[in-house]
């Protein structure tokens, strides 16, 4: 069972915790990963790009001329596709659905491995509790600066205030989730994962 430390706000040690290996030191499985990570980009999208067909775009109602005589090549319409302004064939319509879906047994082995990566690289830092006193940006960076945490930062909290939406909202690099909504997407692209004592109770209790 591997441990980490348990710190304070100011980055200082309170002591040794030990985290569940079924959450945080299994094997991980990159094609789950890899399988997560596409469901959850494809479940972003609005699928709401479209284009009008020749039967949509205005227009067109008769014969550009006459079938027979005018040396042209037949026409029904000047709405056909091969006409300026004419219907597209084959273009996205909004009725496309992206949405995919995932067994629950696969997308929590894909959240396990992610954790397992991010305890493997030493990125994860649990506090015993994360708050704001302020709603102030600066007041929070200040705090992410005692905690070391640089670059893109990952927050996990189970409960969350005013202030620590306020604080955190304007910071371009921190992710701020409640431990009931972290995802394998969210926790691969930090650089640092910053949990609460109580959110890693509450994540292994869920995921083991």
């Amino acid at each position: 069972m591997p441990k980490t430390a348990l710190l304070n706000l100011k980055g200082e040690k309170i002591k040794d915790i030990k985290l569940d290996d079924s959450v945080w030191g299994i094997t991980p499985n990159d094609q789950v990963i890899y399988e997560s990570i596409n469901l959850y980009m494809a479940n972003k999208r609005q699928g709401s790009h479209s284009v009008k067909t020749r039967s949509e775009v205005a227009g067109g109602g008769r014969k550009p001329w006459r079938q027979k005589g005018t040396g042209n090549a037949r026409q029904g319409s000047i709405r056909a596709p091969h006409f300026v302004g004419g219907g597209i064939v084959f273009g996205p319509s909004k009725d496309r659905n992206y949405t995919k879906k995932m067994n629950k047994k696969e997308r929590r082995l894909a959240l396990r491995s992610a954790l397992t990566y991010m305890a493997n690289d030493k990125a994860i830092m649990v506090v015993d509790k994360f708050e704001a006193k302020t709603n102030k940006t600066k007041d929070m960076l200040n705090l992410l600066k005692e905690l070391n945490a640089n670059g893109k930062v990952l927050v996990v909290v189970t409960e969350l205030t005013e202030n620590l939406i306020l604080a955190t909202r304007n910071i371009s690099n921190v992710n701020l989730v409640l431990a009931n909504e972290i995802n394998t997407y969210d926790v691969l692209y930090a650089d640092k994962m910053i949990i609460t004592e109580d959110a890693v109770k509450y994540v292994e209790e869920v995921l083991k």
